[in-house]
């Protein structure tokens, strides 16, 4: 075989071997990428079952002061069960969304029982309610985070020739509800 023939079979194993070192690469960066969104969510998930596990508590704790406001009640309890059934990212979000819009509604009634915000077992468990709703803010944020990372990553060129040969789809951000596009009312009239 002459001398020529030998150095061009070499580059182009080279080049082979260099391609494809770079795919295995690319590969495993997204399937870490790709770990890395599924982890956030659990982290979310831990978050929203705090919350989930605290409600109980303040609901027991409301109802003794405002018997008559069942309506906020069962739509708590609604939520919560809904929250219970969901299986997918999705229905996750939405029930998540649902308890958020009946807590917001709860706190609001609240503000007509001016004994049951002074009262010590319902201030402890409201803080520890809105620092569970801190906490999923900071887990839903750090989730888009890691979504926009590995979104941009597989959108950017050359990822995106063999991204979605490999797999690798576009992830969904967590979006707020259209009902968090306005602010609560709040009446202290009643």
């Amino acid at each position: 075989m002459p001398k020529g023939c030998l150095i061009l079979a070499g580059v182009l194993v080279l080049i082979i071997a260099l391609v494809g070192v770079s795919l295995i690469g690319a590969y495993n960066r997204l399937v870490s990428m790709n770990e890395a969104i599924d982890g956030q969510w659990a982290k979310v998930q831990v978050q929203l079952q705090r919350r989930f596990d605290l409600i109980p508590n303040l609901v027991e704790t409301v109802k003794a002061y405002m018997a008559h406001e069942s309506e906020v009640f069962t739509n708590i309890a609604n939520a919560r069960a809904a929250l219970a059934g969901a299986t997918t990212v999705e229905e996750q979000v939405a029930a998540s969304n649902q308890v958020e819009s009946a807590l917001a509604r709860l706190l609001v009634i609240v503000e007509n029982y001016p004994q049951l915000k002074a009262d010590t077992q319902f201030t402890g468990l409201r803080d520890e309610l809105v620092g569970s709703e801190n906490r999923i803010a900071v887990e839903r944020s750090r989730f888009n985070e890691a979504v926009q990372t590995f979104n941009a990553s597989i959108k950017r060129f050359p990822t995106f020739l063999y991204a979605r040969m490999m797999g690798f789809e576009p992830r969904e951000y967590l979006k707020a509800p259209e009902e968090a596009q306005q602010a609560p009312q709040v009446d202290f009239g009643k």
